[in-house]
């Protein structure tokens, strides 16, 4: 069974997380699976908003605490190995070129938790979902997913999430900013808003992206060095001429 599900429909790439009978757990193969499907959808003009979902009653529980015990008779190499291939999968999420929306349909914990908050978007099932970075309860470190919790909801509720191993419910998840949207229906949702984001400039939402990623890492000054080089090239556009042009032709 592929780990994975993939589909197209118009300008949305829908990825289904599929090992519902292991909560859709972080195996490797389903790692390799998702990172070499953001890479595709990287490449593929076709697509201008990614979907991310899981196949059953979670989202994702997070690493393959299975594997991860296997994986306790390998080398500290082969460790390294399976550490690298986790955060690159990671890094092509949240660097992914096209906005992407988490559909939360059910719980995601501690990787699961993870690969939400790399998305530009979560919508949480209302009911069912949950959050929640457990690591800390079996000795685990939130390593590599404290980077992106950070970055979405800041230190001061990132430090609670990373301590506590709480879980909470979807309604405080959106209190903190890290949900956007609560929901009856994940994926009618997220498609929805899929759609109207679709309808935006692909080349804006790109830059606007890649900028966002960049200005955080930078001091005032160089950031506002680097977004008047970004308006520069902006004004430049094909994408901005065309909806200047329809803009004031509509006025």
């Amino acid at each position: 069974m592929d780990m994975i599900k993939y589909t197209k429909k118009d300008y949305v790439g829908f990825i289904l997380l599929n090992r519902p009978e292991k909560r859709n757990a972080l195996h490797p193969e389903l790692i390799q699976n998702l990172t070499e499907k953001l890479i595709e959808i990287e490449k593929d003009n076709d697509v201008k908003v990614v979907i991310i979902s899981g196949e059953g009653k979670s989202f994702s529980a997070g690493a393959d605490l299975e594997y991860l015990n296997k994986l306790n008779n390998f080398s500290i190499l082969k460790k390294e190995e399976d550490s690298v291939n986790i955060g690159k999968m990671f890094l092509q999420l949240y660097n992914l070129s096209k906005p992407t929306i988490a559909a939360v349909n059910g719980a995601a914990i501690a990787g699961g938790c993870g690969l939400a908050s790399c998305c530009d978007f979560v919508i949480a099932d209302k009911q069912i979902a949950k959050f929640g970075y457990s690591e800390i309860n079996i000795g685990f470190l939130p390593a590599i997913v404290s980077i992106f919790l950070i970055k979405k909801i800041g230190e001061g509720y990132a430090r609670q999430m990373l301590l506590s191993g709480e879980i909470i419910s979807p309604q405080r998840a959106f209190e903190i900013g890290f949900v956007n949207i609560l929901s009856d229906d994940v994926v009618e949702d997220a498609f929805s808003l899929a759609e109207k984001l679709s309808a935006n400039s692909a080349f804006s939402m790109s830059m606007t992206k890649k900028m966002i990623n960049n200005i955080s890492n930078l001091e005032v000054e160089n950031a506002v060095d680097y977004c008047i080089n970004l308006n520069t090239i902006a004004r430049t556009s094909e994408d901005f001429k065309h909806g200047l042009e329809k803009f004031l032709n509509k006025n």
